[in-house]
């Protein structure tokens, strides 16, 4: 046997099956990460779904803010006289 040959049945033998592994688990890996993007872009299509009445609830923030904010003044108003 030639030098080469013996290299060649290393390579057949140990190397090669090495590297089928290690691609096999890479594969493993890049089809649990495909999953994982998978469900994250439905989770975002159907979040998308869910923001189409978003104006509407800041006018209705607005107008809380408002009411909370004039209710304040209100009750500022006299706190300040009883104790000043």
């Amino acid at each position: 046997m030639s030098l080469w040959m013996i290299g060649n049945l290393i390579l057949l033998i140990v190397i090669v099956p090495v590297l089928v592994a290690l691609l096999n688990r890479l594969l493993a890996a890049t089809e649990r990460i495909r999953g994982a993007t998978d469900d994250t872009l439905a989770g975002g299509v159907a979040l998308i779904g869910e923001l189409h009445n978003t104006p509407e609830l800041l006018a209705t923030t607005d107008e809380v803010i408002k009411e909370v904010a004039n209710g304040a003044v209100r009750y500022a108003g006299p706190v300040s006289k009883l104790l000043g």
